[in-house]
């Protein structure tokens, strides 16, 4: 970080942990390092070892949340914690942390809201391949979806600027977070850069708490849902498109005997056939109505981001400017 912005911005690193005894030191030492002015959290979610203990002993902030998951302590740290920057790193030690000053510059100097560390998953062969694979898919879903060009929508090491973060209506539980922040940058059309990112084995003893298939479903609900809240007309116009051609389908033997022998012979074809059309229409209608709910509510979210002043406009950076002005002068 320049010297410059060392007495002007407050920057906090927030460390979720859970069972991370094995290199919760380590990630604190290595951020303290890399940036000596931060304030340094470790917030614990009812972690069985000695996690609490040593992220302490290694000079880190230690607080705790009790409601289980990823999501319910980034949602704690974000509510709880007062910054200009804010840097969210997993304490399994898997992230580089001398790469955090560089992160908080592009964000300062680029004036984004968001900077991502995309993972180097290629360069760590012993990556579980189920996960690589999740990853390249869900990420090609959610920039299909929200039109998105993210590389890497799961990266626990991200650099927020305030603004976004006390914008943030979150809503997730666990490891579907990183999800919900990105897709929350896209709606919003915020400004946010990614940057590739060394990505380490887990130190010997430290055990992922991803789980492949049960976390893989609970972030593609997330994305459902989403996809209702902030895509309305694209969920339910894809229903009704579904709808009506199997009500066609159904239809078309129906008309094609009518108009041969001027005979109905399916009545109840004929009848979920026209009930069928009846839903797609229905659920075009709920589309349409959605859509305008999803657009005042996200005109809403964009006037409260907006309220908030960006790290040009922070009282210590007008002050300083205005002594650097009268210094020239």
């Amino acid at each position: 970080m320049d010297d410059q912005y060392k007495d002007l911005l407050k920057i906090a690193v927030l460390i979720p942990c859970f069972n991370e005894e094995n290199t919760v030191a380590q990630v604190v030492h290595g951020f303290r390092s890399s940036l000596p002015m931060a304030s340094i959290y470790v917030y614990d979610n009812n972690s069985r070892d000695n996690t609490v203990e040593i992220a302490r002993q290694a000079g880190a902030v230690v607080r705790a949340e009790p409601k289980q998951g990823k999501g319910q302590v980034v949602r704690r740290m974000f509510a709880d914690i007062e910054a200009d920057i804010y840097i969210l790193v997993d304490g399994d030690g898997t992230y580089d942390a001398t790469q955090a000053s560089e992160l908080a510059r592009t964000l300062i100097y680029e004036r984004c809201d968001m900077v991502a560390a995309v993972r180097d998953l290629e360069n760590c062969p012993n990556y579980r391949r189920s996960h690589f694979v999740g990853t390249k898919t869900l990420s090609f879903i959610v920039n299909r979806i929200f039109k998105g060009e993210c590389a890497d929508i799961f990266s626990g090491y991200r650099v927020f600027s305030r603004r976004f973060v006390k914008s943030f209506p979150m809503i997730s539980t666990g490891f579907e977070i990183e999800t919900e922040l990105t897709i929350h940058a896209l709606e919003l059309h915020v400004k946010t850069q990614e940057m590739k990112s060394p990505y380490k084995e887990r130190e010997l003893g430290s055990e992922s708490k991803l789980r492949t298939v049960r976390d893989g479903l609970r972030i593609l609900r997330t994305i459902l849902l989403f996809t209702k809240e902030e895509r309305p007309l694209q969920l339910f116009g894809g229903i009704f498109a579904v709808l009506t051609v199997i009500s066609i389908g159904l239809a078309w033997p129906i008309f094609t005997t009518y108009f041969e022998t001027g005979l109905v012979p399916r009545f109840p074809t004929a009848i979920l056939s026209s009930a069928l059309m009846l839903l797609a229409f229905l659920s075009l209608t709920a589309g349409f109505i959605l859509t305008s709910i999803t657009t005042a509510r996200r005109e809403i979210k964009r006037l409260f981001y907006l309220s908030i002043p960006g790290l040009e406009l922070l009282p210590r950076h007008k002050s300083a400017h205005k002594k650097e002005t009268e210094a020239k002068v």
